[in-house]
């Protein structure tokens, strides 16, 4: 346990170092334990995820990092990699591909390029999963999109229904959707009359 604390206050002291120069990734350990710590991770551009900030929580077990940390989103994101209930990643370096060589600050930017290229071969979120399987990626981002826009994206005041609106998504179409947590087609083309 006592390697696992230095390799931990190593870490905090280069996450401090590079705040600056990674904009993309703020990395904070939990001030009564440094076995817990939390990430904000900015959606990658070019994505359905961009402009969304993403948390993420870490629970890092004693024996690291010989062991992965466990790493679940706690912001809800639609993507076949990622539980949509439980915020789960499947992502082979936090199982079999581990390495002592990743840090935390690795596996946040591994998490980042996991959601500009999704492997919906091996889905947690099997709606997500087909929509890419089946050929159907503009339904996946319009999905994608809308649960960003919903659950990561700052609201600047707005209620939720103007914000809904606003972004050419029809409030009933978003508690169908948040209800079933299933697809529909058309969702985000258009505002509903």
């Amino acid at each position: 346990m006592q390697a696992s604390r230095v390799r931990l206050f190593k870490e905090y002291k280069e996450v401090q170092r590079e705040k600056a120069v990674d904009s993309d990734i703020q990395l904070v350990c939990d001030d009564s334990n440094i076995f817990k710590w939390t990430a904000f991770i900015k959606g990658p551009s070019e994505t359905p995820f961009e402009g969304g900030v993403f948390q993420l929580a870490f629970a890092i077990p004693e024996q690291y990092p010989l062991l992965p940390s466990q790493v679940r989103f706690l912001t809800k994101i639609f993507h076949p990699n990622v539980h949509f209930k439980t915020g789960e990643i499947c992502l082979d370096i936090l199982k079999n591909a581990w390495s002592p060589a990743w840090t935390l600050q690795s596996v946040c930017r591994a998490i980042i390029a996991l959601m500009a290229h999704p492997e919906p071969d091996s889905p947690l979120n099997c709606d997500s999963g087909n929509l890419l399987r089946s050929g159907d990626v503009r339904g996946y981002r319009s999905m994608a999109r809308m649960y960003t826009r919903l659950a990561a994206m700052p609201k600047k005041g707005r209620k939720i229904a103007e914000q809904i609106n606003g972004d050419n998504i029809s409030l009933s179409m978003c508690r169908v959707t948040c209800a079933t947590l299933k697809p529909l087609s058309g969702v985000g083309v258009s505002p509903t009359p």
